[in-house]
């Protein structure tokens, strides 16, 4: 939790824990409602560029979610779909994290940052 100063009280956090093609492990705090991609910029994760801002555009904010969380995610829309058959390194477990609204039920989620960008 932290404090929102616009409310002066508690926002509810989630745990997103990005891992680098190295294996090196980051984890950051998300407020809820926020997308994974907003989190990763705003904590200067490398990798996670979000050029497009969101806009579903680009593809600079492409992971692989890790196995035991892709069923807990919304499938990607159609949208995203065909960005992602353009992208570089995309599998079946690629997302564009931007596309990827934080709710209670990811606190702990794992995103993978491909080597290839």
């Amino acid at each position: 939790m932290i404090r929102d100063p616009s409310l002066n009280r508690l926002k509810p956090m989630v745990h997103v824990t990005f891992v680098d093609p190295r294996g090196h492990r980051r984890t950051v705090q998300a407020p809820l409602g926020h997308s994974a991609m907003e989190t990763a910029v705003r904590h200067g994760v490398p990798g996670i560029e979000g050029e497009c801002g969101g806009n579903l555009v680009c593809a600079t904010c492409h992971v692989h979610v890790a196995p035991e969380w892709q069923s807990k995610l919304k499938p990607p829309s159609h949208a995203e779909s065909e960005l992602l058959d353009l992208t570089r390194g995309a599998t079946d477990a690629s997302r564009l994290c931007c596309q990827i609204r934080l709710s209670p039920e990811h606190d702990g989620l794992e995103l993978l940052i491909p080597a290839h960008r």
